[in-house]
């Protein structure tokens, strides 16, 4: 399977900054309003953003499963990369 490339400029959006223009984007395009060829290139960006989205998921998942118990059942965070 491919990797998916993500453009710098996404790569470079926080998850809600990628998020709100998804959101924008299916807006306009549920709109019906904006040409075929527009269209298409928004529908192409707002997967890239979703691609982004999930990828920014995945990290704040794998951040989140690293809590552990601690001493006196306190909550500590496990080191990444530390199973």
């Amino acid at each position: 399977m491919a990797k998916k490339t993500i453009p710098a400029d996404i790569a470079k959006m926080s998850f809600e900054e990628a998020l709100s223009e998804l959101e924008d984007i299916v807006r306009r395009l549920e709109g019906g309003k904006d040409d075929l060829e527009k269209s298409i290139k928004a529908y192409l960006r707002g997967a890239n953003l979703k691609n982004h989205c999930e990828a920014k998921l995945q990290e704040a998942k794998a951040r989140v499963e690293k809590i552990v118990l601690g001493p006196e059942n306190s909550i500590a965070a496990k080191p990444l990369g530390m199973d």
